[in-house]
């Protein structure tokens, strides 16, 4: 199989898409106490510098508490790696973090947050010109 085949972790199925102007990390089913951890160890290889992430949970149709732990990991990794990230929430998870009153950056769909990256680096671009310009 090419590319990155789906990852089975105790009820939790990860799939990564390098895309061009982000990596998507698609994760189905249900995340908790007993795969959280897993799940964020492998999660960790697909952040990488000069590379925005997406994390979607669209489909995880259970999200305890516990699993909450996995968004700080990516918003602690993606902080390093100096790169912006966006996650894209299923209602379970969309009411885990009300629950909780946590807020991370987010999306309502893959392609927003594809297109948020895509409008960012328009608007760097557009300042390329400006910081290389000498009087």
């Amino acid at each position: 199989m090419y590319g990155n085949p789906t990852f089975h972790c105790d009820g939790a199925d990860i799939r990564a898409h390098c895309r061009q102007l982000a990596t998507v990390v698609k994760i189905s089913g249900h995340l908790d106490g007993a795969n959280v951890e897993r799940s964020g160890r492998y999660i960790d290889r697909f952040i990488l510098p000069e590379k925005p992430f997406v994390l979607d949970l669209s489909d995880v149709d259970s999200f305890a508490a516990e699993a909450l732990s996995l968004l700080f990991v990516v918003d602690d990794l993606c902080t390093a790696a100096g790169e912006e990230w966006s996650l894209v929430a299923s209602r379970a998870v969309e009411q885990a973090l009300r629950d909780a009153g946590i807020d991370f950056p987010a999306a309502g769909s893959v392609p927003e947050a594809l297109n948020h990256f895509a409008d960012a680096m328009v608007a760097r671009r557009q300042l390329l010109p400006l910081l290389t310009k000498t009087a």
